[in-house]
């Protein structure tokens, strides 16, 4: 008996307290990155690169914690020694490779104003 009250005792103050953290720790804030990342999909820009490649993840960073929200595209298969298939359908051969919906591409890491003029997204100040 007293194993299974503690052991309800226990299980409570664990629903409690994920309740709290859940009920009082605030969301984190949009990224100020957020809008323009999320424009840039709408418009049908797409972001090709590979996990391993130095000049892609340089290419995120500048996006900061909105990365996520990039038009990304993993050309890399997991063991670095292949492409995905959408990758070889749309012929990229070097990373990063962003691709608009006007077919136009650009190749290396493209700042953000000239994504922005590229696809008339606004970017922040």
């Amino acid at each position: 008996m007293k194993k299974t009250s503690l052991f309800i005792g226990l299980v409570v103050s664990i629903i409690a307290i994920l309740a709290a953290v859940y009920f009082f720790v605030p969301a984190p804030a949009p990224s100020k990155y957020d809008a323009f990342a999320t424009c840039l999909k709408d418009k049908g820009a797409n972001f090709y690169g590979a996990f391993w490649c130095p000049h892609c993840q340089q290419q995120k960073e500048l996006f900061g914690r909105s990365k996520n929200l990039l038009p990304y595209i993993e050309c890399s298969t997991p063991d670095t020694k292949g492409q995905t298939l959408i990758c070889q359908e749309k012929k990229i051969e070097s990373y990063p490779t962003w691709i608009f919906a006007d077919d136009s591409r650009l190749t290396g890491e493209i700042p953000l104003q000239e994504l922005a003029e590229k696809t008339s997204c606004v970017l922040p100040e």
